[in-house]
């Protein structure tokens, strides 16, 4: 018996590789607001380094953007906007 499909071997799955979310000609600073907001939760949460998949000096300057750009008001520290639904 020659069976041409084993029943134990790996399926080659294909999987897209994401797109790194900071390319290398955007800057992060706290001024570019489109940048920043991308890691900031609905509640105005810094996400973490992992939901982020950024590199830990990326994530180190985002933080230090978020937080300059908080102190000058230009993002909230946070968003306490509850939906009530009924």
């Amino acid at each position: 018996m020659n069976k041409s499909k084993r029943p134990f071997t790996k399926s080659k799955r294909s999987f897209r590789r994401r797109l790194p979310p900071i390319q290398s000609g955007d800057r992060i600073d706290y001024r570019n607001m489109s940048l920043i907001s991308r890691f900031i939760s609905e509640q105005g949460k810094i996400l973490s380094r992992r939901v982020n998949r950024v590199t830990l000096k990326q994530q180190r300057l985002i933080t230090i953007a978020i937080k300059q750009a908080r102190i000058l008001s230009l993002l909230p520290f946070l968003n306490n906007q509850k939906q009530f639904e009924r």
